[in-house]
């Protein structure tokens, strides 16, 4: 028998073997047909246990999320309502305290109008009794003036050579050192006369020029004052020409028209102490006025 050659009954083996694989195989593949059937049937439920799984998870969210929104607009609902109640209290609080402080600022007010109005009242009768005391002064003054000025003219007449208390004429210039130097430079009585007179009544007439300004400022502040400028032109000539006590009769008469009638330039009669060199006090003169009277009364009798 030939190797190659199968028998009948291998071939029936065969056969048979191939049919068994077949259905083996077709049983395989139903039953995976049917496994993936159910898979699928059990994913598809298993989706769907999902899905309702997630709408019920959406749907408890949703109820919280809308419970919490519900609690949270409540909570600051509570808060809105605390918070306003706060600013309604602190507002009456304010509006009390500011009445407070409004009554006392109108208080102080009134106070301050009322110490203001006091005062004014009482700076206006201080203004008054001020007014009434410089017309008081004022008077005073005049009558004081006057009474020096009727004392020069009653001195005039009282008063001789050598008195204690007369009148001098303030910018008048001393004609001694002018007769002094008149009678060394000349020789006859005419002559020194002349010279004398003539000299005097020059340099009076350059003291009334209010052109010639012979002084300067010394001094600063509230201690500034006027005084005889030396190096003026005018005074350096009279020094050279005449001498030094010249010049200081001129400036010394300068210093007084400076001093008792700066604006002038002109010779004033002043009521004069010639024991102390200065201005006599009204009662000097009143109490020398009446000694006088005394003596002219005893010379009399």
């Amino acid at each position: 028998m030939n190797p190659n050659q199968k028998s009948e009954s291998d071939k029936l083996a065969d056969g048979l073997a191939k049919k068994i694989v077949e259905e083996i195989e077709k049983r395989a593949n139903e039953m995976t047909k049917k496994k993936n059937e159910e898979l699928k049937k059990v994913k598809k439920e298993k989706d769907e246990e999902l899905k309702k799984a997630k709408k019920e998870k959406d749907e408890e969210l949703k109820k919280v999320k809308k419970e919490k929104n519900e609690e949270l607009k409540k909570i600051r609902k509570e808060k809105n309502e605390e918070l306003k109640k706060v600013i309604t209290e602190k507002d009456e609080m304010l509006k009390r305290v500011m009445k407070e402080k409004n009554e006392e600022l109108e208080k102080v007010i009134n106070d301050n109008d009322k110490l203001l109005e006091d005062e004014r009242c009482e700076l206006e009768e201080l203004g008054k009794i001020n007014s009434a005391l410089l017309i008081k002064e004022r008077q005073s003054t005049d009558e004081i003036q006057e009474a020096r000025t009727e004392l020069i003219r009653g001195f005039r007449d009282l008063s001789g050579e050598g008195s204690m208390i007369g009148v001098k004429r303030m910018g008048e210039v001393d004609e001694k050192p002018f007769l002094k130097v008149c009678q060394q430079r000349f020789t006859t009585r005419e002559n020194v006369a002349l010279q004398h007179a003539m000299l005097c009544s020059k340099w009076q007439e350059n003291l009334k020029d209010p052109a010639w300004y012979p002084f300067k400022r010394v001094g600063t502040g509230e201690n500034m004052k006027e005084v005889v400028d030396d190096k003026d032109e005018k005074l350096k000539k009279l020094s050279e020409e005449w001498g030094k006590d010249v010049k200081n009769a001129v400036k010394t008469a300068l210093e007084e028209l400076n001093e008792f009638n700066p604006s002038g330039r002109f010779t004033i009669p002043v009521l004069w102490n010639f024991e102390h060199g200065r201005k006599a006090t009204l009662k000097e003169g009143i109490a020398h006025m009446t000694q006088q009277i005394k003596n002219l009364k005893r010379k009399r009798t």
